[in-house]
């Protein structure tokens, strides 16, 4: 089976060529050229810029390729694009979404695929329902919708709190005996998906027609408050965590760049009914947690001097939260 992943090297798009390769696929990576030295060696390559059309186009010429796998879409037009690159040279067209695209405030749980789609806190999780939208209409491509949850590696820092790049500061603030700041009462439940575990699931809807023309989350069944993930990472770097409650509307009011990652995401509990990936996969797994990874997670950021980033800003902002807050 001939595989085409744009993308490649992500968190969770470097497991799943993995696992395609394991399969015994023929698997092709599109992407700029970028962190390729971490894929498997026997990977095509075809190093090119897929929001560049007609260079694309040519890049793609007499190819074709049985499942297409996109991972680096994230709006309408994207998406378009991709329709229009990929008819007629490809069975299926694989799109990745986001399981922030659930109806926030949540209405029911466990969450299911039939679940609506509403999210009026985060552009990014609008976006990936547009996206959604616009391909259920297509009607000469193959479309199989994926909606991750929160998916990480063994680099990740599982926190609810940070800006983006500029993770780091969660374990400097740890380290520092600085207090942490968990939205709400802590007793929220927040489901996470180590890669490994999803690509596992995702196998099996590449070229499968079972899974044509239809939608699948894919989520583990490890389920954590922020609480204790925030005490497991103060553990393994022998602290102890000193939590702050702050309601999530109230981060808003003085950090409006979280809207989206709380109000429209992490702020909800998030519990899952995966029975649909279960039906078709027949390897589901869930059998990572966030315990076995997190001495490589702190080991990571403490290797990679440039990865040890902190905003001031953010820091100000949270420190003035704490201030108007802490008991």
């Amino acid at each position: 089976m001939k595989v085409l992943i744009i993308g490649g090297t992500g968190t969770i798009s470097k497991h799943v060529v993995k696992e395609c390769i394991r399969f015994g696929m023929d698997v092709t990576v599109m992407n700029r050229g970028h962190n390729n030295d971490k894929l498997p060696e026997n990977v095509n390559l075809l190093l090119g810029d897929i929001n560049k059309e007609e260079a694309a186009k040519e890049l793609l010429k007499n190819k074709y390729f049985d499942s297409v796998v996109q991972f680096v879409a994230y709006t309408q037009s994207q998406v378009e694009r991709d329709v229009r690159l990929f008819t007629g040279k490809t069975d299926q067209y694989i799109f990745i979404s986001s399981a922030s695209a659930y109806h926030k405030p949540v209405l029911d749980y466990p969450i299911t695929e039939n679940t609506p789609l509403h999210n009026p806190y985060w552009e990014y999780s609008r976006n990936k329902i547009a996206c959604e939208t616009y391909l259920k209409s297509v009607k000469d491509l193959n479309v199989t919708i994926v909606r991750p949850s929160h998916t990480y590696d063994n680099r990740m820092i599982m926190a609810v709190m940070t800006r983006w790049q500029y993770e780091y500061g969660h374990i400097l603030r740890l380290m520092k005996g600085k207090p942490i700041i968990i939205p709400g009462d802590g007793t929220s439940l927040w489901t996470i998906t180590h890669a490994s575990d999803f690509a596992n699931s995702f196998v099996y809807l590449i070229g499968n027609p079972k899974a044509y023309n239809d939608v699948f989350h894919i989520t583990g069944e490890k389920v954590y408050t922020w609480e204790q993930l925030t005490n497991i990472t103060a553990q393994a770097l022998g602290v102890t965590a000193h939590i702050v409650h702050v309601p999530s509307n109230q981060i808003v009011k003085y950090m409006p760049e979280m809207e989206g990652p709380l109000l429209g995401d992490k702020s909800w509990s998030a519990i899952f009914d995966n029975s649909k990936i279960k039906a078709i996969s027949q390897h589901y797994t869930s059998n990572v947690s966030y315990e076995d990874v997190i001495d490589d997670v702190i080991s990571y950021y403490h290797e990679n001097k440039e990865l040890q980033r902190i905003s001031t800003e953010y820091e100000e902002l949270y420190d003035k939260i704490v201030e108007l807050y802490k008991v």
